[in-house]
Order: C-alpha cells, then structure tokens, then sequence
C-alpha cells in the first residue's frame, strides 16, 4: 500500500475507486471500474456472475491487490487497501455466508470485534450484551442475544451480521445478495433497515440478482459485464428490461406461461397423507410425468421438508409412497436415487457440491453405474468421455472438465449440480431453489432446460420462494402453510397476485 496524498471532501463520496484493473492468470476480471459511494445512498452493484463484483469488493475491502487504479477513502488516496485500512476507513462487508460464529452467541457475534479491539484480559458477558443490545437499539430491531447464532432462523443471522459491522462503525456497507434465503415479509424487514442505515448516513452497496429489490431499494445502480461498467446511474433510469440487457448485453425474453397438453396425466410420483414429526402433517400429493409442480409457502412453512421427506432426508413417520404405482419405502437418500428420483438442494455450495473436486468428478458423483471399471476404479478416460457429454448438453462453461467445480461461477455450479442426475437420466427430479444466486441470463437457461427436461417426460418438482419464478415456469402450484397443503393453484389461477394473496394469508 502506498498513500498517493490527502484530501478532505466535503459533501463529496466516502468511497470512489477510479479505473481498477485486475487479471488472474491472464483472465482481465476487471477493466478499467470506476464507481463513486455517498453517504446516505443505497447503490446497488449488479451483473451476472463472473462480470467482476467479487473481484472488486474484494479489492475494495482489501483482500485482493489491484494491478492499476486507486482507491479514494475518507480523502485519502490509495494504490490498494489492506483489510485493516479497510476496517479503520468503515468499510465491512456481509457475505452472502454472513461469516457468523455459530457456537457463539448473537450479543458476542455482534460485539467481537470491539471486544477483540480492546484487548482486555477477561471476557465480559455483560459488556458484550450492552454493545449489542446499544446496536440492536439503532436499527430498532430485537434480537435473541443470548441464543446461539447457529440456531436462530436466517433473518435473525442477517440482522445479527448487519449489527456487527456497525459494531466496528461501519461506514460503508456491502451486502452480497442479503435476501437469498428470506421470505417476502423478512425481505420487507431487511428493506426497513437498509432505509434507517441510509437516513443514518451510511453508503450501502447492495448485491443482487433479483430485479424487483434492486429498483425498490436502490439510489444508483452500476452494472458489471465482462469486468467492466456496462451501465451506471440512477436507480430511475432503468427498469427490468435495461437492467436485464445491461447485465447481459442482449435482449432477454420471458418465458411464456406453459398451457398444459391436454393429454391424461401419469402420475409419477403419488404421497398419500404423508407426515414428518413437527414438520408436515398429512400432505397428499401428485406428481406426474413431463409436469413441472411448483411448491412454495413462507419460511417455516414446511416447503423444503416435502423435498426433504421425498428423498429420504427426513424420515417419513407415517403415510404412503408411490412410484410409478408401485408401493415403496424411502428411508434414506440410497433408496431414491435407486428409484431414479433426484434431489438438487438449496445450498449447493455445502450439499450439492464437492467444491474442491474437478467438474467431470462432481458429475459422476451421484451415479457411476454403466460407467467400465478397471480394477474397482472408474476408468478417466470413460469418466471423462460421460463428463464432457454433460457439459456439452447443460452449457456447462468450464475451460476443462479437470478444473475444480469452485472455480467455476455460481450459474455454472448450479448446471453441474443438475447435470449430475442426468448421468442416469431420473425420472423425477426435485429441485429446492433452482435459481438461487444465479443471475438473470443462467436463470432463464435454467429455466429453460427445465422445460425441455418435463418435455422430455422427467417429472420435476421446484421449491422456491421466487414467485414470478413459479408463476412462469410451473404447470401447478402447491402453496404449504403450518405443514400443510393450503391450497393448489392450476390454469388460470396461476397468477403472481394469487399466489402472494396465498402466501400472506
């Protein structure tokens, strides 16, 4: 790090970096960026994944060095940041992982860092408690602090990491797609606070896929591709059109809603009176053959435990399975993928991948029967010959089939998460938040694979919270309430205001 120079601005960007470059093996991550933060202003900061937004928080808070440009912070000048000139200037960054310390409580996550700061002998749990119960207070928001962070919903560990960072006087602010796993109404809570952070002079930039939040909250919007500014400007100017074409370079058209062949239907899989201890309680279902059913409800609602107890996650304490008509026993996760169904979960980061694996690894992984074997080890060249074949038919863009899936961007984890099943085509497959993470243009090539998979016969179940994503893509709507089916949407009762109507009641 090198000083270039002080200067006091007044009224002026607490933050501004001005045409920053970065490569990583002679890929140019970043062209030449340039953006500006104000006090009090919510800027979003969008593109698709792999466009550069990690590359520059990341340069921003001080983890990674830029090859040219510089950072302005407080009116100081800057080659590069380190983490701690970072921390010393208020910039702290929320993660889409919230970097929690789940054996600690909510009061000692929020207050760990002026704690550490201090560096004092002896731990006080009443010290820590006044820090965050003072925290807390200015956002108006209540928390459990003596609870565990690890065992309190996802909404409370958001509020809990935004709480931290103003702990440690956070002046500029990031958030890296905060509302992933929330519910509308946690969203609506999540807003309230970004809106009293904004009228309390803190610059928060905010990351995201989703179109909807980035024109409800945003001031000014910058968006990324191919490592460079695409679009910059106030939030007024756009809508979901140009956002969508600024991200993308190209004009993206809505998937039509799909009107169902008129032919009967074969069900797939039938769940008669099905009930997971605490859970679900008595919920009966069809799937059929070359349908896509869509499954929503609020957090809690018992959404993801139908996915869950239909592939043997969660143990199924009374009811009845079929498939294909005939009776069986799912008792764990071997059992369905026997009877061909398959399960992509929500958090593909830590369930459905092996992040440190090569792809062609990762798309082997859920089935390796038909595949020659040559003294009990499956033979490279075969294992290579399977993976290339799926990259090909999901667009999987990767340089190899040997690189490790990690490497690859959040679209792309997400095609190799579902390729995976396809080694031995199922014939259902679940899917909790398909698209969760993914920007706009992986969304609709998700999205439409979908479709041409239910053509093609696969029965496919979508859990997911994304409302426009259901009403757009699903052939029926299930909408779970108190672990319990609410009501089923079909036709022309497939409409995002009656499925919200349904959510809110």
């Amino acid at each position: 790090m090198r000083a270039e120079g002080a200067r006091h601005v007044v009224n002026g960007p607490v933050l501004s970096v001005n045409a920053i470059e970065k490569r990583f093996a002679g890929v140019h991550a970043l062209g030449g960026v340039s953006l500006s933060l104000y006090p009090g202003r919510v800027h979003c900061l969008a593109g698709e994944n792999g466009s550069g937004k990690s590359t520059l928080i990341k340069i921003i808070s001080g983890v990674e060095v830029p090859d040219a440009g510089t950072i302005t912070l407080a009116g100081r000048t800057y080659r590069s940041l380190t983490p701690r000139l970072g921390i010393q200037g208020g910039i702290q960054v929320i993660y889409q992982d919230l970097s929690l310390f789940s054996n600690l409580s909510i009061a000692e996550n929020i207050a760990i860092g002026p704690i550490i700061a201090k560096r004092r002998q002896r731990y006080s749990p009443r010290e820590a408690r006044a820090i965050a119960e003072k925290v807390a207070a200015r956002i108006n928001v209540e928390l459990p602090f003596s609870a565990f962070a690890g065992e309190v919903p996802i909404a409370q560990r958001q509020l809990t990491a935004i709480c931290r960072a103003l702990a440690e006087d956070a002046r500029v602010l990031f958030m890296d797609e905060p509302t992933t796993a929330l519910t509308r109404r946690e969203v609506d809570s999540l807003f309230d606070t970004v809106r009293l952070l904004r009228l309390q002079g803190v610059a928060v930039v905010f990351v995201s896929h989703k179109f909807d939040e980035v024109l409800n909250i945003a001031d000014e919007i910058t968006v990324l591709r191919n490592g460079r500014v695409a679009a910059a400007g106030p939030a007024a100017d756009f809508d979901h059109a140009s956002l969508s074409e600024a991200m993308t370079g190209r004009r993206i058209a809505a998937l039509e809603h799909r009107q169902t062949a008129a032919i009967a239907p074969r069900a797939a899989l039938l769940a008669e009176n099905i009930a997971v201890g605490g859970m679900l309680t008595d919920v009966s279902l069809t799937l059929n053959h070359g349908e896509i059913l869509g499954v929503t409800g609020l957090l809690g609602s018992g959404r993801e435990a139908v996915a869950e107890a239909l592939f043997g996650v969660r143990p199924i304490t009374s009811g009845q399975i079929s498939i294909d008509g005939k009776s069986c026993r799912i008792r764990k996760a071997a059992d369905a993928i026997q009877m061909g169904i398959g399960y992509v979960p929500g958090d593909r980061l830590s369930e459905g991948l092996f992040l440190n694996h090569t792809v062609a690894q990762n798309i082997v992984s859920a089935s390796t029967a038909g595949i020659p074997r040559t003294i009990g080890l499956v033979m490279r060249r075969s294992l290579n010959v399977i993976a290339r074949r799926m990259i090909d038919a999901f667009g999987i863009k990767t340089p190899s089939a040997q690189v490790a899936v990690r490497t690859l961007s959040g679209g792309n984890q997400q095609r190799v998460v579902l390729a995976k099943w396809f080694v031995e085509k199922p014939r259902i497959l679940i899917l909790n938040g398909p698209t969760v993470g993914v920007d706009v243009g992986s969304k609709r090539e998700i999205l439409s694979l979908l479709r041409n998979l239910s053509a093609d016969g696969t029965a496919i179940m979508v859990i997911s919270d994304d409302v426009p994503e259901l009403a757009e893509i699903a052939d029926r709507i299930i909408v779970m309430r108190n672990g319990a089916i609410a009501v089923e949407l079909r036709g022309s009762e497939i409409r995002e205001e009656r499925i919200l109507d349904e959510l809110a009641t």
